[in-house]
């Protein structure tokens, strides 16, 4: 029997496309968010990490029925650092010959970003225009989670996390430094123009932190909890006059960190569920589900954080990040 219209319990839920982000992290450990436009399909005025969905210039996507289609790939590495540059104007390549970072001063960056937007070429193409060695710069990305969107959202994902550590001051490129003004040590992050993004910005994670808390901001759950958990190592204290051996030393405890738990961060595939409303009104999502897709399969999530979260009017409020262990257990303290 065919499901009847608006019954989402018996309807088929939507293929998850897939999709890449990735956590940029400046030289200062700051992380760079973009403010989406309110006329988004998705995200609508949230603050996100830069990522969209595969193109086919990507790389070949395994079938929809397979489970490899939701693994870290070189096309959701390609994917990443393509919409990266489309959305903040930020290049990751190299020449794959000699190494070295492209150095592309910002006019030829924006000029390239619009005939991009325009259709009038794809990003390898204009990369190739830049160096024929030139290849996007993958192989630094870590990933960090996977998500898959619930089955009860009409638009679904399948979005692969990444982190990239941009170099610390000493280890860069002085012919890089040469094009990138702002701080002497990072290109200037910009908008797309009003397509997609109407701001970028570094600042660190606790200060995005606080102004979702805050409600200055929009966030939703996986960039909340994965700023949350780079903010324990990357803003220890001191913040403004770490020295870069204490900059460094952050980044390594975030990569091993990274590595860790069971299954790894690196690993972990999430597809966030109701487990109960807090007395407050906030729905609290288990992580632990990797979603009906990999079902079946050796994959997990998180079991050991929940989200706390409001859902209001499509947007994301109060958010906070808790040890599962503590929601039970305070459970059970109301409950006698």
């Amino acid at each position: 029997m065919a499901a009847k219209k608006g019954d989402r319990s018996k309807a088929t839920p939507a293929v998850p496309r897939p999709s890449s982000s990735v956590i940029l992290i400046s030289p200062k450990n700051e992380v760079l968010l973009l403010h989406r436009v309110k006329t988004s399909t998705s995200f609508a005025s949230a603050h996100v990490f830069p990522g969209g969905n595969l193109s086919v210039q990507d790389g070949e996507c395994p079938a929809v029925d397979d489970p490899k289609r939701h693994e870290d790939a070189p096309w959701y590495r390609n994917a990443a650092v393509r919409e990266l540059f489309e959305e903040s104007g930020i290049l990751l390549a190299r020449d794959q010959n000699t190494g070295a970072m492209l150095a592309v001063p910002e006019a030829e960056r924006e000029k390239g970003r619009r005939a991009i937007h325009q259709h009038e070429m794809t990003f390898v193409e204009w990369l190739k225009k830049q160096n024929a060695a030139a290849v996007p710069d993958i192989e630094p990305l870590i990933p960090f989670t996977r998500w898959i969107t619930p089955t009860n959202v009409p638009k679904r994902y399948s979005t692969q996390m990444y982190l990239y550590f941009l170099p610390l001051p000493v280890e860069t490129d002085p012919s890089v430094l040469k094009e990138i003004p702002e701080r002497e040590e990072i290109q200037v992050p910009t908008s797309d123009g009003g397509i997609e993004v109407t701001e970028t910005m570094f600042l660190p994670a606790a200060e995005w932190l606080r102004r979702a808390k805050s409600g200055e901001i929009i966030m939703f759950p996986p960039q909340f909890l994965l700023l949350h958990l780079v903010s324990q190592f990357l803003d220890k204290e001191p913040l403004g006059t770490a020295s870069l051996e204490e900059l460094r030393s952050r980044r390594a405890e975030l990569v091993e960190f990274a590595h860790s738990g069971t299954p790894p961060w690196t690993e972990k595939c999430i597809s966030p569920k109701m487990l109960k409303m807090s007395s407050d009104g906030r729905a609290v999502l288990a992580l632990d589900h990797p979603g009906p897709e990999l079902e079946g399969t050796d994959r997990a999530g998180e079991p050991d954080r929940v989200v706390y979260v409001q859902f209001k009017q499509g947007a994301a409020r109060k958010l906070d990040v808790r040890w599962k262990k503590d929601v039970f257990a305070e459970q059970e303290k109301s409950s006698l």
